[in-house]
């Protein structure tokens, strides 16, 4: 896979595995903020750039990992008020600016801490670039290895008694108004790709032109893809107008619903822990297999992706 700023903005999962939505923080990775000033040089070959992606990963993690109820408060200023943060862009600038919006919140000690804690971001992201820029397949194979679930979600726990877990039901709205109910949409396909993401996510918005490619193979499959935008619930208006924008700029013509945030699969939504999350479901509106965390441009999560489907297209040729 050929890595560029809009494809590798996947290893920003890390960052979004702050749960954005329920202020839960999984910590991952080692502490290892006292390690930069050791690799100031550049990676003389692969192996040593794969290394030292990973690590300055890890440190990245192990940031954002402390201090918790100040990073809540800078995440849920970059809620549905914040424009989508633009390809190319250091994600420590933009935790930056998120952080000035949102500097009343802090006393000044606090603001102090956290814009330190981001400009730390800022100096990993510059070394990330510059090792993605000059050694793309090891960064590559560091992005492979990084992915994880955050601690204690269990919003995807199996039934005691063994049977399927069902997708939560809804009647909802696609973005142009028109009526989805979710027993008519899964009866309907082969199978159904449901991507959660939001707007201001880097690695969702970084696989949209992807999942419209897949969407188009699965439509001549008798399948297709559904992204929930989690800022539309409710029907937002503004976060609707946005969520259209970003979709057209990236080319992705396939449908977004939204339903209402107090019903079954809004309260399911709240309970995503990670953005980008994508989970496979069949024609009887069984999740099938585990959620696919991280974008698919991600090698591992579009090998796993690619099996579920499999998996549920061979189950209802059978």
């Amino acid at each position: 896979m050929k890595m560029n700023r809009t494809n590798t903005t996947s290893r920003l999962l890390a960052l979004l595995l702050i749960a954005l939505m329920v202020l839960s923080l999984a910590a991952c990775g080692t502490k290892g903020g006292d390690k930069m000033d050791g690799m100031s040089s550049e990676p003389k070959n692969a192996e040593e750039a794969a290394a030292m992606h990973k690590e300055l990963m890890a440190q990245e993690n192990a940031i954002l990992s402390e201090n918790t109820a100040l990073w809540e408060k800078v995440f849920m200023a970059a809620d549905k008020g914040m424009t989508m943060q633009e390809d190319g862009k250091n994600y420590g600038d933009f935790l930056l600016s998120t952080i000035e919006s949102a500097k009343d919140q802090f006393t000044a000690d606090e603001l102090k801490l956290i814009q330190g804690e981001a400009e730390k971001i800022r100096d990993i992201e510059d070394k990330l670039t510059m090792i993605e820029k000059k050694y793309p397949a090891a960064a590559q194979e560091s992005l492979d290895g990084n992915m994880s679930m955050p601690a204690g979600n269990d919003m995807t726990t199996p039934p005691d008694d063994g049977s399927m877990q069902k997708f939560p039901a809804f009647e909802g709205k696609d973005l142009d108004g028109n009526t989805v109910k979710s027993d008519e949409l899964f009866s309907g396909n082969a199978v159904t790709v449901v991507n959660f993401w939001f707007t201001t996510c880097n690695p969702c918005v970084g696989e949209l032109a992807e999942l419209d490619a897949l969407n188009k193979e699965l439509a001549e499959k008798g399948g297709e893809i559904i992204g929930i935008n989690a800022f539309t619930l409710d029907g937002n208006e503004a976060a609707i107008s946005e969520a259209k924008d970003v979709l057209s700029k990236k080319g992705a013509t396939y449908r977004n619903v939204y339903f209402p945030s107090g019903g079954e699969a809004g309260r399911f939504t709240t309970n995503v822990f990670a953005y980008p999350t994508t989970y496979v479901v069949d024609r009887n509106g069984n999740i099938v297999g585990d959620p696919i965390v991280g974008a698919i441009t991600g090698k591992a999560q579009a090998e796993a992706l690619q099996a579920q489907i499999d998996k549920a297209l061979s189950a209802d040729m059978g």
